[in-house]
C-alpha cells in the first residue's frame, strides 16, 4: 500500500556526498539551469513516470480482448448486481 508523504513546509532540504552534488552542479550547468531547478525537473519527470506506472493497469492481449467483449456485449445482471443496486442511495 502506498505510503502518504507528508508535506510540512514549502522548504526540502536534502543531504547528498560532495561527489553527487558535483555530478548534479555539472549536468545543471550543462543545461543552462540552476540547482535547484535542474533536480525540481528531474524529480517531476520521475514522479510523473511513478504516477503513471501505478495508474495504469497492464493486462495480456486476452484479457483486453475480453474487456473488449464484455463492455460491448454485456452479460445480463444476475441477482446479487440487482440487490446491490436496489441498495444504493436514490440519489448520488
Amino acid at each position: 500500500m502506498a505510503r502518504t508523504a507528508l508535506d510540512d513546509t514549502d522548504r526540502m532540504n536534502i543531504r547528498v556526498k560532495p561527489e553527487v552534488k558535483a555530478r548534479l552542479l555539472r549536468a545543471a550547468a550543462l543545461r543552462h539551469t540552476d540547482l535547484t531547478s535542474f533536480v525540481t525537473q528531474s524529480a517531476l519527470r520521475e514522479a510523473e513516470n511513478v504516477i503513471a506506472a501505478s495508474d495504469a493497469i497492464k493486462v495480456s492481449e486476452r484479457d483486453f480482448n475480453r474487456i473488449l467483449e464484455l463492455l460491448d456485449n454485456p452479460p445480463e445482471p444476475n441477482a446479487k448486481l440487482l440487490a446491490a443496486a436496489a441498495a444504493l442511495p436514490k440519489t448520488l
